[in-house]
């Protein structure tokens, strides 16, 4: 048996760690599917876009809250979640796979006096955004002419006292003006989630 020289054994092992890295490093179908689950669930094969279950709380993640500041205090929380596999896919490729759904709920705060200071929290619900992350299919084909879809996402609106029906009827007029500032960085202000960062 012929001995394997030592820059060939030393070549095999230095391929064998880049196998590591890139396995390590790539999504897994299980986070595939997940994600996709989630997808499915609130998108119809129209277009439609649907609110999540209402149990997102305890089975999605929350990537951050936002602070809506008002005179004395906040007037709004605004509390942002996405459904399993979406935090990972974005640590392991720095954006938002197809398929990932954002949703954006808003409540009303009020202020008090705490031991710890004046405090706003959140009071009641108002209503809910949802942003449906999809590049590859719909914004070319599938659901071509639908008004919801554009720019890589479905937008739509859902006041709290209607979670069946959205109110936005084209997202270019309703929602894509609050996120032009955004556009770098895929239409999210991601800067409020430090969860997608690496750790």
């Amino acid at each position: 048996m012929k001995a394997i020289s030592p820059i060939a054994g030393a070549i095999a092992l230095i391929l064998l760690a880049m196998g590591l890295i890139l396995y390590s490093n790539a999504p897994s179908h299980a986070v595939d599917d997940k994600v996709q689950a989630a997808f499915d669930s609130v998108v119809d094969e129209t277009g439609k876009i649907s609110l999540p279950a209402e149990d997102y709380r305890s089975n999605w993640h929350l990537l951050g809250s936002w602070s809506i500041a008002g005179s004395e205090g906040a007037e709004g929380i605004h509390n942002v979640y996405t459904q399993p596999g979406v935090i990972e896919a974005f640590q392991n490729t720095g954006k938002f796979p197809d398929g990932a759904v954002l949703l954006k709920e808003l409540l009303s705060a009020k202020t008090g006096d705490y031991s710890t200071g004046t405090v706003s929290y959140a009071d009641e619900l108002q209503g809910f955004f949802v942003m449906v992350k999809d590049e590859n299919k719909r914004n070319r084909s599938e659901f071509k002419g639908n008004k919801l879809w554009g720019d890589g996402w479905g937008w739509a609106y859902f006041d709290a006292t209607d979670r069946e029906n959205s109110t936005t009827a084209n997202y270019k007029m309703e929602c894509k003006g609050c996120h032009v500032p955004a556009r770098k960085t895929d239409w999210v202000f991601t800067e409020a989630y430090p969860v997608l960062l690496k750790k």
